[in-house]
């Protein structure tokens, strides 16, 4: 199984920064794609950025030029940096990853965070 604890979320006001982490452990074979989605209340759950494990990245094209999405892979950790928040990027973020596992190294599952509460007053 694989484990994603993300960090960093909170309040802030329009035009501020947030970082948000997210950390993956267990017992991980490897790890291809990382990603940030979110879920604004009564909205589906939209995917923000991602990353591949040749740090190839993709972003919405509503957070282009403000989010930046990173990864260190010795960590199995993904980073997701956003700057010039908008009251419109309220959400819950989510990070996802698909990795394989030791137990089943020829597999690939896909994992979820619990999710972390972004705020951006105005």
């Amino acid at each position: 199984q694989v484990q994603l604890v993300e960090s960093g979320g909170g309040l802030v006001q329009a035009g501020g920064s947030l970082r948000l982490s997210c950390a993956a452990s267990g017992s991980i074979f490897s790890i291809n794609v990382m990603d940030w989605y979110r879920q604004a209340p009564g909205k589906q759950r939209e995917l923000v950025a991602s990353i591949s494990s040749g740090s190839v990245t993709n972003y919405a094209d509503s957070v282009k030029g403000r989010f930046t999405i990173s990864r260190d892979n010795a960590k199995n950790t993904v980073y997701l940096q956003m700057n010039s928040l908008k009251p419109e990027d309220t959400a819950v973020y989510y990070c996802h990853t698909a990795a394989t596992t030791w137990g089943s190294p020829g597999r690939e599952y896909d994992y979820w965070g619990q999710g972390t509460q972004v705020t951006v007053s105005s």
